[in-house]
């Protein structure tokens, strides 16, 4: 970590704005507009959500460093042998497998730029596969509890393990998925927007060290179905998997394990942010959001908390929101929860802060010199957001 600080000077602009959450957050509870109850509250609910974040993204950049995800982008770019149409579908198959299995901020991080670079090596067009990239890490994100941290939320409130949440999220997945691709191939696959017919495919990749390359890519594995299968808190199968990782790499790569492999900047902000909207809660913004969503529990209510939350989401930030938002639903109004989750996870997509993964796609994009033209950007991801939230909602109502 000490390693990390003297870097101060260059720090990203999103390391100040979590840095300034935490601080606002600690401010407002010293100044007692926070209340110890609330803020202890806040604490210790997210300990374990940040012990799992922690964790799962160490896991994550690690698995990175070990070629993984570069082997399976070449394979998919290989077995799709030169076609668009088979490129388009495993593309989209690998991010949505990355969200699903990982998260949706290791899909925006990890999976985009290794996306770019085969663009790059094939010789066709970036911003195609970026858009599957930043779209799925959105889309996808529903249906298992490692997906996204508001799934972790509703999991607990609800009561409901990943098999569980797997078993009531499985029909909305599939509709916002289907709409996904939809628009991911008229707006930017489909042969006008592309620019090419075929493309040739690249070598196979060789990952430099092969033990590592399987080690990481067994420990995902076994994260994945212990998460599914164990009867263990997510935080304890990371931890484990985010170990055995750590150890491999002790021994064979030790100058790869570093303090920036961390996520600082996500433990900063989630602790801050739940501090935040702690305050505002407390002060009123329950009901506020209370009047928005309503108290219906039936299929009208489920569409007004989706779309609620989708439209606040674009305007201040999913966590949050949703965060409000579930205390603002009715205790027994589980469908209803279950909506707004819907509007949170899939409707952030339009303004680049509605979600942190929407931020770190930004970031990995201009990092990579890809310039993302955001208006064109914002009109076709508003296309998306709304069709997808209704046609998921919609599915979450027929199934439930």
């Amino acid at each position: 970590m000490l390693a990390y600080w003297p870097n101060v000077k260059r720090l990203h602009p999103l390391d100040w704005v979590a840095a300034a959450l935490l601080a606002c957050g600690l401010l407002l509870l010293a100044t007692g507009l926070l209340p110890t109850e609330s803020a202890g509250a806040a604490i210790s609910r997210i300990a374990p959500l940040l012990a799992f974040l922690g964790t799962v993204i160490v896991l994550a950049e690690l698995t990175s460093t070990a070629e993984v995800f570069d082997v399976l982008a070449a394979g998919v770019a290989r077995t799709a042998r030169g076609s668009y149409a088979a490129l388009f579908v495993l593309c989209v198959a690998l991010a949505a497998v990355t969200t699903i299995t990982l998260n949706l901020d290791t899909t925006a991080v990890l999976l985009t730029p290794v996306m770019l670079a085969l663009a790059s090596r094939v010789g066709i067009a970036p911003l195609p596969l970026a858009m599957t990239t930043v779209w799925l890490a959105n889309t996808a994100s529903l249906l298992l509890p490692v997906s996204n941290l508001t799934n972790l939320l509703a999991a607990e409130r609800v009561a409901l393990s990943p098999t569980g949440l797997a078993r009531v999220m499985w029909a909305p997945q599939l509709a916002a998925g289907l709409m996904t691709m939809a628009c991911l191939w008229w707006f930017y696959w489909r042969r006008d927007r592309r620019g090419a017919n075929d493309y040739d495919p690249p070598p196979a990749h060789r990952p430099a060290d092969r033990v590592l390359f399987r080690i990481c890519a067994l420990t995902c594995a076994g994260f994945l179905l212990t998460s599914l299968l164990a009867d263990l808190p997510l935080w304890v199968a990371s931890g484990v998997a985010a170990l055995v990782v750590v150890v491999a790499f002790a021994v064979r790569r030790p100058e790869a394990l570093r303090a920036s492999l961390i996520p600082w900047r996500l433990l900063v902000m989630v602790p801050g942010m739940f501090l935040v909207v702690q305050t505002f809660d407390a002060h009123g913004l329950h009901r506020v959001l209370a009047a928005a969503i309503g108290t219906d529990g039936g299929v009208l209510g489920m569409f007004r908390a989706s779309a609620v939350g989708a439209g606040l989401s674009n305007l201040l930030n999913n966590l949050p929101v949703y965060l409000a938002g579930e205390a603002a639903v009715p205790a027994g109004n589980h469908q209803q929860l279950l909506s707004l989750l819907i509007g949170t996870n899939i409707g952030p997509l339009i303004t680049p802060w509605a979600s942190l993964a929407t931020l770190l796609w930004y970031e990995r994009c201009r990092s990579a010199g890809l310039r993302v033209p955001l208006r064109s950007v914002a009109a076709t991801s508003a296309v998306l957001a709304v069709s997808a939230v209704a046609l998921a909602t919609a599915a979450l109502t027929l199934t439930s």
